[in-house]
C-alpha cells in the first residue's frame, strides 16, 4: 500500500514541475528572445521481488519480477531553435537567424542573449534596452582604411555618438572610365571637369583635356587647375600619354609609367594622385569618358545608421559618405542547452555549455 502511495506522489510532484515549466513558457509568450523549456521524465528505481532464471531441464526460463518505485524528472531542457522574426520598425531591434547569441557586458562579466532589443543611450553606448548591458563587438577607426582585428581578445563595447564627425580625407585616387572615340581626328580634344578634395575637406575643380595623337591608338592628356581657384599654388606632372591596344582596351605596357600628379594648396598638405585609366576604352562610338571615382571627401556629420545582415553598423554622413563604424559580435556554443539562465533574457556559461566561439553573423 505504501509503495503505491509513494509512486503516486512522485507522479504528482513531478507532474507539477512540468506544469510549472509549461506555465512559465506561456507566461513568456511575448518575451523578446525567450526560449521555451521542455520537461522529460524517466522511471525511478525498481524493487526486484524475484530475479530472472534461465531454462533448465524440462523447464523454461522465467523473467524478473519487479515493482517500480515511481518516476522522476530526467531533464529540463532549454530549446534553442530559431523562431520567426517580427518587424518592429526600429532599426536597432535585431534578431539572429539560426544559431548564436549576442554578447553583453556589465564591465566585469559577460552574458549571452537572443534578445536583440537594443538602443543607443545618451552617451552613444549601444546597449540592451531591457537591462542596460553593453553590446560587444568591434569598433572601426574611421580615420583608418583598414578594418579592426576581429578576434575574441579585441572585443569591446560599441559606441556611436550622435552627431559624430568623420574627418576630411584628401584625394589620393582618381579613376576614369567609359569611352574615347576611336574615329576622332588628330588634334581634336575633349575636356571634362572633375573635383578633388584637400586635407581640410575643401573641394577643388580640375580639368583634364584628352587630345588625339598622330600615333595610332594614342591620346595625350593634360590636367589643369581652375584659374579662379586661388588656393592652388602649383601643380606638377600634369601631362602624359595613354595607349590602347587593337581591341580598344587600355594598354598599360605601351602606356608605361604614369606620373603622380602633385598639387600644392594653401593651408593643406600636398594632394597627390596617379590618374588611373584602366577602365577607359577606345571604340568607334561617341566619347563618354568621365570620372569613375575619386576617394576624397569633406568632413561629415553623422545623420543616421544602417545595420546589415552581417551585423555591420554603417554610418550615413551628410557629406555623402557611408562609413563602417562597428561590427556586432556573435557567440556560438557546442551545447547552448548547457547555458545557465540568469533572468532578464540572459545566459551564463556552465561546465557543460562549452566555451563561446566568437565571430560574426553571415
Amino acid at each position: 500500500m505504501m509503495r503505491s502511495m509513494f509512486s503516486g506522489v512522485t507522479g504528482l510532484r513531478n507532474h507539477q514541475i512540468k506544469m510549472d515549466v509549461i506555465g512559465n513558457n506561456i507566461a513568456n509568450v511575448n518575451t523578446v528572445g525567450f526560449k521555451k523549456s521542455r520537461v522529460t521524465f524517466q522511471d525511478a528505481l525498481s524493487q526486484t521481488i524475484r530475479g530472472a532464471s534461465s531454462a533448465q531441464g524440462g523447464r523454461g526460463g522465467t523473467n524478473p519480477m519487479q515493482v517500480g518505485l515511481g518516476m522522476e524528472i530526467a531533464s529540463i531542457d532549454t530549446l534553442h531553435y530559431s523562431t520567426s522574426a517580427e518587424s518592429t520598425g526600429n532599426i536597432t531591434d535585431l534578431a539572429i537567424g539560426g544559431e548564436g547569441m549576442f554578447i553583453l557586458s556589465d564591465g566585469l562579466n559577460r552574458y549571452y542573449t537572443r534578445a536583440g532589443n537594443f538602443i543607443f543611450d545618451e552617451k552613444g553606448n549601444f546597449i540592451s534596452s531591457s537591462n542596460g548591458l553593453k553590446v560587444l563587438g568591434w569598433q572601426y577607426d574611421i580615420t583608418q582604411s583598414t578594418p579592426p582585428d576581429k578576434t575574441p581578445q579585441n572585443l569591446e563595447q560599441i559606441i556611436i555618438k550622435k552627431g559624430m564627425m568623420v574627418p576630411a580625407n584628401a584625394t589620393s585616387l582618381v579613376k576614369f572610365d567609359k569611352n574615347l572615340n576611336a574615329e576622332t581626328s588628330e588634334g581634336d580634344h575633349y575636356k571634362i571637369p572633375f573635383h578633388i578634395y584637400d586635407s581640410l575637406g575643401r573641394e577643388h575643380t580640375l580639368e583634364v583635356t584628352f587630345t588625339k595623337s598622330s600615333q595610332d591608338n594614342t591620346w595625350n592628356y593634360v590636367i589643369e587647375a581652375d584659374p579662379d581657384d586661388v588656393l592652388i599654388k602649383n601643380i606638377r606632372n600634369i601631362d602624359g600619354t595613354i595607349v590602347f591596344d587593337e581591341n580598344g582596351f587600355f594598354d598599360p605596357n605601351a602606356t608605361g609609367v604614369i606620373d603622380q600628379v602633385e598639387i600644392d594648396i594653401s593651408g593643406s598638405t600636398s594632394v597627390q594622385f596617379t590618374p588611373d585609366f584602366d577602365q577607359v576604352t577606345q571604340y568607334a562610338k561617341e566619347t563618354s569618358i568621365d570620372l569613375m571615382v575619386q576617394d576624397g571627401y569633406a568632413a561629415g556629420t553623422l545623420l543616421g545608421i544602417t545595420i546589415d545582415i552581417t551585423g555591420t553598423i554603417t554610418g550615413v554622413f551628410d557629406n555623402g559618405l557611408n562609413q563602417e563604424l562597428a561590427q556586432i559580435a556573435i557567440a556560438n556554443f557546442d551545447n547552448p542547452g548547457g547555458l545557465i539562465k540568469k533572468g532578464q533574457n540572459l545566459y551564463e556559461l556552465s561546465n557543460n555549455s562549452g566555451q563561446p566561439q566568437i565571430g560574426t553573423a553571415g
